[in-house]
């Protein structure tokens, strides 16, 4: 079978498995939504205040509530016995992986990203400035899952990886978090964000290229391939 359609197929398969664990789903964007819509109640409703602070905060919970669904993303193929399936199967596991985090950010990362502007409105960002934030974290949020899912890969086979994980893959976030929040921030400026959003399509694209990779090499790791 080609790889393209063993790709799609695994592609619908995650998509049918996630639509079956709704809770799953919704979990990171509560969490999202509740940081910051508590978020002005703790610091005043002062609208200078909350724009000042609203990119920082938005690609903070944004980091976060990602990371949130990271632990779980292979362990139940783990403890299925499908990762085994996939590192001994003709197909190159990079590729079957990259479907996995794939349909896992179209149903938790896409959402999140149709999501913030909603939020953005709340924390009193101008209109002008909701594409700005639309598109960077339409461009980040892609990376995030990816290099989350290198730390998944490397703590599947523990019971208690979730403090491991963040430890790992946290200091990695670091460059999405400044040029998402830079263009978000320079938007609020009225300067141009197209050189942060530029960098963030660069990272997008060397994520979606390495990342499969770390990611199967790490999953060999934890199983012990």
């Amino acid at each position: 079978m080609p790889s393209s359609s063993v790709f799609y197929r695994l592609l619908v398969r995650e998509a049918r498995l996630l639509c079956r664990r709704p809770a799953e789903l919704a979990n990171p964007l509560v969490f999202f939504a509740i940081v910051i819509a508590l978020f002005p109640l703790a610091v005043g409703p002062e609208s200078q205040l909350l724009q000042t602070i609203s990119p920082g905060l938005v690609w903070v919970a944004a980091l976060l509530a990602v990371l949130l669904s990271l632990d779980g993303l292979f362990r139940s193929d783990f403890e299925d016995g499908s990762l085994e399936q996939w590192v001994v199967s003709p197909h190159p596991l990079a590729l079957l992986v990259l479907a996995k985090v794939l349909a896992h950010w179209a149903f938790s990362g896409m959402a999140l990203v149709l999501l913030a502007p909603l939020l953005g409105l709340m924390l009193g960002l101008p209109l002008p400035t909701i594409p700005v934030l639309l598109f960077s974290l339409l461009l980040g949020t892609p990376v995030l899952s990816l290099l989350g899912a290198v730390g998944a890969a490397l703590t599947v086979g523990l019971k208690r990886g979730g403090l491991l994980l963040a430890l790992l893959i946290l200091p990695l976030y670091i460059p999405v978090l400044i040029l998402g929040s830079g263009a978000l921030q320079a938007a609020l400026q009225g300067l141009p964000a197209a050189g942060y959003l530029l960098w963030l399509a660069s990272l997008t694209a060397l994520a979606v290229t390495l990342a499969p990779f770390a990611i199967a090499a790490g999953l060999k790791i934890s199983i012990g391939e």
